[in-house]
Formats: structure tokens, C-alpha cells, sequence
């Protein structure tokens, strides 16, 4: 009602103040002009509405960043308090981490110098047997160095007769030249492997198969250097891995008779090693 009275009012005053008498045709335009200011009004008043809705919104928004930064303003806080505190025993973690690595490399350096010896020790050894054993060679006899070991290879026609357990002469003669150089390595520990071929074993009496042949040969040998070359048995260990473990696998009469063998496996003590690395 208020902004009816206030155009009434501008409509009086325009037209006392024209001094004439209105036309029909200004009336006209002054009530075409009343229309379009009620219009703007009625615009001016949705655009407040509007704006007042924003800035509620905006308000709204504003009050929960500032709760948000608050938040975050406190979670710095904590981590600038856990840095500090985690810069404060920095210092002490990075000089225990310091002389446990300086350990680590010193216990290391150790394990290196043990097995370089090691290596020294079972070339010498290898170098030694191969003089030691050099007239058994065309019998089918080798010395070589596999995985930090001295295997001597022994064909069975160096050691048996077909079928049999009991050492021949020719095979007593390379085991004491064996036995000269083994009773002077006392820390080397003596493992010896019967193999055989995958023949069938024949009628043998107490030989089953060719297990009982390969660990019955093994033993032969390891008690013939125990009883009659006077190695310690602590020292020595008997297997017999039968036809298992060839090292020729055609089946020709010249490869089963090089997967007939007696290994023996030298090896030397790594006690200190052992130690080490507890």
C-alpha cells in the first residue's frame, strides 16, 4: 500500500505541475510509466530476495571453512609436536643405525676372509691329491673342485670286481695314497658316496638291489680307511645313492660304467663360519 500512495503522489505532482490540463494522451503515457516503475520494482525486490539467499548461503559456507581450518590448524599442531619430538631422537636412531651397519660389515669382511681361506685351503687340497694320486688317473680316477668341495672320483673297476664289495688291490693302493694326504688335513670331514648303473643287480645273495650294492661298497671303502689307514671315524660318513645320481645318462656300456663310482667328498670344517653367522 505504501508504494501505491508514493506513485499516486508522483502522478499528482506531475500533474500540477504541468499547469494544463492533462491530455488524454499524457495521461496515458503516465500510466504506462506507473506500470514500468511497479515492474522494476518487483524485479529490484526478487534480485534482494535472491541476494539475501546468497549471502545466507555464503555465510553458511564461510562458517564452515573456518571450522575446517581450525581443524587442520590443530592436526598441524600434533605433526609439528611429533617432528619434534621425532627430531629430537633422530640423532641417537641414525647413531645405532650407524654402528649396527658398522657391525654387519665388519662380521661380513669376516665371512669372506673364512671362506677366501677356504677356497685356498681346498684348491691346495685338490693340488695335493692330484700329485698324491696321479698314477690311478688312466684307472678312471679324477680330483675336482665342485661348490667349495674336493670330489675324488673312483670308477668301480678301480675298487671292485663286477658284483662285488670287496676293495681289490689296485683299489686298497689308491686309498692309501689317499689316506697319506687325508691323515694330514684333520679338519677336512670325509663323505663317501657308492653310485651305481641302472642295471638290474643280479643274483648276489645278500644284495638286494642296487642300494644295498652302492651303500655296501661306501662302506667297504670308509671302513677300510677307518681300520686300516687309521682315519678318525668322526670324520668319515657312509651313503649309497644306488642309480639315482648318474653323471651319464645314455645308456651305453661306457656310461654305466663312469655312473659306477665310488665318490668321495672332502670337505672342510666351518665351524668358525657357523659361528659367524649365529
Amino acid at each position: 500500500m505504501k508504494k501505491q500512495h508514493i506513485l499516486s503522489a508522483i502522478v499528482v505532482l506531475l500533474f500540477l505541475s504541468s499547469c494544463v490540463v492533462m491530455s488524454k494522451k499524457k495521461y496515458e503515457a503516465l500510466v504506462s510509466q506507473k506500470d514500468s516503475l511497479n515492474l522494476g520494482w518487483n524485479n529490484a525486490q526478487t534480485k534482494i530476495i535472491s541476494l539475501e539467499e546468497t549471502i545466507k548461503t555464503l555465510k553458511a559456507d564461510t562458517a564452515d571453512l573456518y571450522a575446517r581450518i581450525a581443524s587442520k590448524t590443530e592436526e598441524l599442531e600434533g605433526l609439528n609436536k611429533n617432528y619434534a619430538s621425532l627430531s629430537s631422537n633422530s640423532s641417537s636412531e641414525i647413531n645405532k643405525l650407524s654402528e649396527d651397519l658398522k657391525k654387519r660389515e665388519a662380521r661380513l669382511k669376516e665371512v669372506e676372509e673364512i671362506l677366501r681361506k677356504r677356497d685356498e685351503a681346498t684348491n691346495a687340497l685338490k693340488d695335493k691329491l692330484q700329485k698324491a694320486l696321479l698314477g690311478f688317473t688312466e684307472n678312471g680316477l679324477t680330483v675336482e673342485v665342485k661348490n667349495g668341495k674336493v670330489y675324488v672320483s673312483l670308477t668301480d673297476k678301480l675298487l671292485f670286481n663286477t658284483g662285488s664289495i670287496v676293495i681289490d688291490e689296485k683299489g686298497k693302493q689308491a686309498l692309501q695314497e689317499l689316506a697319506k694326504v687325508l691323515n694330514t688335513q684333520s679338519e677336512i670331514n670325509i663323505a663317501v658316496e657308492g653310485h651305481t648303473d641302472n642295471q638290474k643287480v643280479g643274483n648276489l645273495g645278500q644284495i638286494k638291489d642296487n642300494w644295498d650294492l652302492s651303500v655296501l661298497r661306501a662302506t667297504s671303502v670308509v671302513r677300510y680307511l677307518k681300520e686300516l689307514q687309521a682315519i678318525t671315524p668322526e670324520r668319515l660318513t657312509a651313503t649309497g645313492k644306488g642309480e639315482f645320481q648318474p653323471i651319464e645318462l645314455g645308456n651305453t656300456a661306457e656310461a654305466r660304467s663312469r655312473n659306477r663310482r665310488i665318490e668321495i667328498v672332502l670337505s672342510p670344517k666351518l665351524d668358525e663360519l657357523y659361528d659367524l653367522i649365529k
